[in-house]
């Protein structure tokens, strides 16, 4: 299946590519020049190996200009700036000493200047071009010969009007693919963050909980058994998430994820203590600061080898509202592998909550221990005052 969409991505990118105005588009405007080249063949041109050297460096400088000329790098070169000037001289030259059908190229010099320059430069030399055409035309066939300088004139600005229309839609569809590009990666990380922030807490709540029933098993089977209700309403949960997760529509609730943390750190033998005042928080808010709950409580749970880890949700003057998850544990680096310090969990949360405006600091503690701090805005419609205290400790300030 790769293989097959990047097959159909090639094939497209080619289709679209053929489709492009490219140094072939012009060559058929050559053909003007068929007049000039009969007239050589029916000796109707004095000095016509003179006319035949002309007409072959004509049609050779303009090939060149027309090629070159739907590359930015190479149209801007100097050596295509020479060649377009090599070619005004030789259209000025033949039509100067032969008039007539030889006054055609100027037209075919409008073409390869329009090709070739582009604001703000456009302007000025276009208009050179058409007074060059206009005076050397009048100078054969008099007032008549203004035809020849509006057709150069016209032909210079279309064909730089449409190449540079056609530029400007290669340049957005480019971007269009950019940014669609740029949507897919940033999709890819959010669900692959919110993959590892599931599955690592949910694997790590099963862990223990199992660890609990075996230990629990031989002399009390009651307390296994609820345990292993735990296991299993655990995994129905985690299978509910990931489907939500899947399709996009989870949103994550505070007070959920810290009846699961108190959960996770009773069944670790940690005895937990949540505290949270401050005013109602909005839906996103609530969300990421259960995703910090849920990330820190699975480290402490993991890696601490703590025996009490406080939970403190408090606002900040109604404008902001901060998490700190405390453990009393090792402390440290010893304690807290740089997987847990500045792996994938926390520097997703970190992302997160920069987004929205927040900041997450994660680090040894004071006196011992790991603290990890997240700070978010809050929209607050009201202060509320919701302590709840489990377990046993001091407030943590």
């Amino acid at each position: 299946m790769a293989w097959l969409r990047k097959t159909r991505g090639t094939s497209c990118e080619t289709f679209r590519d053929e489709r492009s105005p490219n140094g072939f588009s012009l060559l058929p405007w050559l053909l003007m020049g068929m007049g000039a080249f009969s007239n050589l063949f029916q000796g109707e041109t004095p000095e016509p190996w003179i006319g035949g050297l002309g007409l072959l460096t004509f049609n050779s400088l303009y090939v060149y200009v027309s090629f070159r000329s739907f590359v930015k790098e190479t149209r801007e070169a100097t050596s295509t700036r020479v060649a377009l000037a090599l070619l005004g001289l030789v259209t000025c030259a033949l039509a100067l000493a032969y008039g007539g059908n030889w006054l055609l190229f100027f037209p075919l010099l409008g073409l390869a200047t329009g090709a070739a320059v582009r604001m703000p430069q456009l302007r000025p030399v276009g208009l050179v071009v058409g007074v060059l055409a206009g005076g050397v035309s009048v100078f054969h066939d008099g007032w008549g010969g203004l035809d020849i300088a509006y057709a150069t004139w016209i032909s210079t600005m279309v064909t730089a009007a449409i190449l540079s229309l056609s530029e400007a839609v290669r340049q957005l569809r480019t971007a269009r693919e950019e940014l669609a590009r740029r949507a897919v990666e940033e999709e890819r990380l959010r669900f692959s963050r919110d993959l590892h922030d599931l599955l690592g807490h949910t694997l790590s709540v099963i862990v223990v909980k199992s660890e609990a029933a075996r230990r629990l098993a031989a002399g009390d089977v009651a307390a296994a058994q609820a345990q292993l209700n735990d296991i299993e309403a655990v995994g129905r949960q985690a299978l509910t998430e990931i489907r939500e997760a899947v399709t996009g529509y989870r949103q994550g609730s505070l007070s959920t994820e810290l009846d699961r943390a108190v959960s996770a750190l009773r069944a670790a033998g940690i005895e937990p203590v949540v505290r949270r005042s401050g005013p109602p928080l909005v839906p996103q808010t609530e969300a990421l600061l259960g995703w910090v709950v849920r990330e820190a409580v699975t480290n402490v749970v993991r890696h601490s080898g703590a025996a009490l880890c406080e939970i403190v949700v408090a606002g900040s003057g109604g404008e902001r509202v901060r998490l700190t998850v405390t453990d009393d544990g090792g402390g440290g680096e010893q304690a807290v592998p740089p997987r847990a310090v500045g792996g994938t969990g926390l520097k997703g949360l970190r992302e997160r909550l920069s987004t929205a405006g927040g900041t997450l600091t994660a680090g040894r503690g004071p006196r011992q221990g790991f603290v990890v701090t997240a700070e978010l805005p809050v929209e607050a419609r009201g202060l509320v005052e919701d302590r709840v205290e489990v377990g046993v400790g001091s407030p943590v300030g």
